[in-house]
């Protein structure tokens, strides 16, 4: 199958002991070092087991977050930096640069990595449940650039829904404009970075944009149309033509184009093809009907469009940290003694090799035109 999506994998990470020998100095600071450990690994578990489900996602997630917060919340009753932050090394490859590891010793960090693959198995298991159609679903891409949030909202298969279940012209036309106007402000948001790890991606992201800016004008000319505008409709026809061979032109620019994920075809497949028949299709019922009935003028600007969904979008849910977890007090936080640990195991931490995660291969029982994530 020609893969609609530019496939972004979960993110690989190098074994953690939490082994904190001298600094540990009680039982229960031990204890939070093992549950630590044991808690990472079994969420790590999840996220390739066939059988995990979001609620069981919740729990590993929440079991892992509220010790690793102990770790980065003030618990001396100050304000003061949590002394234990920066005690362990990390490792994480990401999304630009592949299978390049990057190492960190801080748990922010840590934090934020598996936070965001949380957030990528959620649109992996979203596409699970949307091969059964049991839900219509709505996801988030999170980028975290300059300690500040840039929010790409994916509504794919919302739209795709929309389409297969014959909507109305207009919601059609307003989802495609939102969704072209998330995928321009991604793309904005990797203009700074360095080429080599970006242009993959941003070529992806533009492409995803021409397209559906094409969605967005082809049925908003349906709707002009409808709305006796015949030469407006033309005019707004053209507009997606022109969106369309650009999408076209971009889809071959990202095949070759360099750069980390697993290279898509959206070009080759049926979601896209189908557009390309609709507008060629409705620009001739356009022009048709201008020609025998309307006798319109053909406006020499494009509609601009001013299209903002009132509904047929599901709320997004926020993500809220678990609680801290009970066994991480202040009396237990005192007994972690940094000047006791071995001094040089922090300046070289051991070399811990970061293996792919293997994703289970899973086919969807119906091709819905979409493959999420």
């Amino acid at each position: 199958m020609a893969h609609w999506f530019h496939r972004n994998p979960l993110k690989a990470t190098a074994p953690v002991s939490f082994n904190f020998y001298g600094v540990a100095g009680s039982p229960a600071a031990n204890k939070i070092c093992n549950d630590l450990r044991t808690t990472r690994a079994r969420l790590l578990e999840m996220f390739t087991d066939v059988t995990c489900n979001s609620e069981i996602m919740k729990n590993a997630t929440d079991a892992y977050f509220s010790l690793l917060q102990g770790f980065i919340l003030p618990l001396d009753g100050t304000t003061q930096e949590n002394k234990m932050r920066f005690i362990q090394n990390f490792k994480w490859t990401d999304t630009l640069q592949g299978n390049t590891p990057s190492a960190q010793q801080d748990v922010v960090f840590e934090l934020v990595s598996i936070a965001f693959n949380v957030a990528l198995w959620y649109t992996k298991f979203a596409s699970r449940l949307a091969g059964k159609e049991k839900y219509v679903i709505f996801y988030i891409f999170v980028f975290f650039h300059e300690k500040s949030y840039h929010v790409t909202c994916a509504l794919l298969l919302t739209i795709a829904r929309a389409i297969e279940l014959k909507h109305n012209a207009t919601l059609i036309a307003a989802l495609s404009f939102e969704t072209a106007n998330f995928y321009q402000k991604a793309d904005h948001t990797l203009n700074t970075l360095e080429p080599e790890c970006s242009s993959k991606w941003r070529k992806y992201l533009q492409l995803k944009q021409h397209f559906y800016m094409a969605y967005a004008y082809c049925y908003h000319g349906q709707t002009l149309l409808a709305s006796d505008k015949c030469g407006e409709a033309i005019r707004s026809l053209q507009e997606a033509e022109k969106c369309y061979s650009r999408a076209e032109a971009l889809c071959k620019e990202y095949r070759q184009t360099k750069g980390p994920g697993t290279t898509a075809k959206p070009s080759e497949q049926l979601f896209f093809l189908k557009l390309g028949g609709l507008i060629k299709n409705t620009l001739e019922k356009c022009q048709r009907e201008n020609g025998f009935i309307y006798f319109h003028k053909v406006p020499a600007e494009a509609p601009q469009l001013e299209l903002k969904a009132s509904y047929g979008l599901a709320e997004p849910i926020l993500f809220e940290l678990p609680p801290l977890s009970e066994q991480c007090t202040a009396e237990v936080y005192a007994t972690f003694d940094l000047t006791k640990g071995a001094k040089n195991d922090k300046a070289k931490p051991k070399e811990e090799e970061v293996k792919p995660m293997k994703e289970p291969d899973l086919k969807p029982q119906k091709d819905t035109g979409c493959v999420i994530s």
